[in-house]
């Protein structure tokens, strides 16, 4: 894990698909092919990390209740159609630090950012994201995850 700091998140357009559910049943593939499959049929240039949006907590909820939002982002002029839905995401100051390890570690990253925005005097504005960086990779028969965990914070 690389150590938390804060920067700035730019203002994008992202295609993304609502999923409800249990974060660790995602299915990551079938929303991933869908949504660089209409960024083909809406001929925009999609970026190349996908993320997604965790509104809720889930120690506060149901797993069945969990909210969250599959991204890509893209660049050009394109519409929602069916399950995949546009919007454009503003410039936001983000605190963040970097993942690399199996998703039941996230927990874990997730609280030593909130511990380091505590200390830093930021407080959080809106839900986490997280940017997947490359594949995850199968070691010794554990997944590991690689990405970048993102805060929305302003100094309290």
């Amino acid at each position: 894990m690389t150590g938390p700091k804060v920067e700035k998140r730019k203002a994008s357009k992202v295609a993304f698909i609502e999923h409800k559910g249990p974060y660790d049943k995602v299915p990551w593939d079938v929303y991933i092919e869908e949504l660089y499959g209409w960024a083909k049929e809406n001929r925009v240039m999609p970026g190349f990390h996908p993320f997604a949006i965790y509104y809720d907590a889930p120690q506060q909820k149901p797993a069945e209740q969990l909210r969250s939002d599959i991204c890509i982002p893209y660049k050009g002029i394109a519409q929602s159609r069916g399950r995949v839905k546009v919007r454009e995401m503003s410039e936001t100051m983000v605190s963040t630090v970097s993942h690399k390890g199996p998703g039941s570690e996230f927990p874990k990253t997730y609280a030593n950012l909130a511990k380091w925005n505590e200390e830093h005097g930021y407080i959080c504005t809106g839900p986490p994201i997280e940017v997947y960086s490359k594949k995850p990779e199968v070691v010794n028969g554990v997944t590991i995850l690689y990405a970048k965990v993102m805060f929305p914070v302003r100094k309290k």
